[in-house]
């Protein structure tokens, strides 16, 4: 007689009966003839923030030499910090490369975000970074997977305009809308409260609702007489709703305000300030070792949240305009 250890199990064994299916109860015991067991346990889930979606087969596109960690937003750079060095490195250079990119090539800003979010997958401001350069490259439904992701990490609404757009994006303006009023105006930053007005005015328009599309853009903001960074946007959002009512004149007001409120901007830039800058050169553990006050910069200014596309956070100044209209 053979000894069949560890043989099948539909073998004959003591208290069994010939042939007959082992299952396996949530316990991890034998169950046999229990038709409500199960084969094989519900499997744990190994990736509650969705790093798989960028785990497909992926060339790292090459960085230039030229190309540092140090070029890399602060606020972003400090999220980078419980990462080993060398992969904090190579994640910050290849952010860099994005954000220089998005403009001009977002394809390849697009695959300079992939390689990042393959090293460092579970920190906010590179699956921000991701979600970015997929909207900017049309892949609006990989957009939205990666900004839910982004909001599940860092508890954080600061784009949920660009949620709302990608909503639109998918051609589910109804669901753009539902997106939208899911978070309160007043907990948003001034910037971004502008920007989800822009967009919801824009779902209002897909659905065909114009009356509607003007009095999401009617808002405190809407003032002609300052120009603050998000005014040439809003004001030429007004100017299309206008037109699409007919209102030609008025739309044409608004789009002029639009223009005069971006000169004003690039003006105020260009101020002839002069003001002395002390460059001291630090080294990476320096770099990463942001003072707790630039963490908690939010918490006393009004900013936007720092990303590997904008600068450090910085008070919104108003340039004031003259508007005779």
């Amino acid at each position: 007689m053979s000894d069949k250890r560890g043989g099948s199990p539909s073998s004959k064994r003591p208290g069994g009966k010939p042939d007959e299916k082992r299952l396996w109860t949530q316990g991890g015991a034998p169950a046999r003839g229990n038709r409500d067991a199960r084969q094989r346990e519900t499997p744990e889930d190994r990736d509650p923030f969705g790093i798989r979606s960028v785990r497909t087969f992926h060339e790292a596109p090459e960085i230039p030499e030229d190309v540092t960690p140090k070029q890399l937003d602060r606020i972003a750079l400090n999220e980078l910090k419980t990462l080993s060095k060398e992969n904090a490195e190579g994640v910050a250079r290849h952010l860099v490369m994005a954000a220089r990119l998005i403009e001009n090539d977002p394809e390849l800003a697009h695959s300079h975000a992939i390689s990042a979010a393959r090293r460092a997958g579970r920190i906010g401001v590179v699956r921000e970074t991701l979600a970015i350069t997929a909207y900017a490259t049309g892949d609006y439904a990989l957009a939205l997977r990666e900004l839910r992701t982004y909001r599940r990490i860092t508890g954080r609404d600061d784009q949920l305009p660009m949620m709302v757009d990608c909503e639109r994006g998918l051609e589910r303006a109804d669901r753009a809308l539902e997106l939208g009023r899911s978070v309160s105006r007043a907990s948003l930053a001034v910037p971004v409260q502008v920007e989800l007005a822009i967009a919801m005015s824009g779902a209002r328009l897909d659905l065909g609702q114009a009356d509607a599309a003007l009095v999401e853009l009617e808002i405190a903001q809407l003032d002609p007489s300052t120009a603050y960074s998000f005014s040439p946007a809003l004001f030429a959002a007004y100017g299309v709703v206008l037109e699409e009512l007919g209102r030609n004149a008025e739309a044409q007001v608004w789009f002029e305000r639009a223009d005069v409120a971006a000169d004003a901007l690039d003006a105020d830039d260009g101020a002839d300030d002069t003001i002395e800058v002390v460059e001291e050169e630090l080294a990476w553990e320096e770099l990463m070792n942001v003072d707790e006050e630039l963490t908690n910069v939010e918490d006393e200014l009004i900013v936007e949240t720092g990303s590997a596309f904008d600068g450090t956070g910085s008070a919104f100044d108003g340039t004031k305009l003259n508007d005779e209209r």
